[in-house]
């Protein structure tokens, strides 16, 4: 059984000294600077997508959702309706 891999063209213009330290970084790990380049993109898109799921907050910011959590706000009015309403619901079924 065979098994089709599809795959993508990028290409991209890059100066000629950019060029000569990628065939020179490649060299030194052994590889093909396809393989180099392909794997260096890889991991770089990897950080990238990893990074923006990540929140920074200052210190000040930090403090003040340590505060939220520990001492929440009371409900509003309307919050309240809406648990009640859902909670007689549920006891209906």
């Amino acid at each position: 059984m065979s098994t089709t891999s599809s795959t993508a063209r990028l290409e991209a213009r890059i100066s000629t000294d950019l060029h000569l330290i990628l065939k020179r970084a490649a060299e030194l790990q052994g590889r093909t600077m396809t393989d180099f380049v392909v794997s260096a993109v890889q991991d770089a898109a990897q950080r990238a997508i990893e990074e923006a799921g990540i929140f920074r907050l200052s210190l000040a910011d930090q403090e003040c959702f340590a505060q939220a959590l520990l001492s929440p706000p009371k409900p509003a009015p309307a919050l309240e309706r809406a648990f009640a309403r859902r909670s007689k619901l549920l006891r209906a079924e």
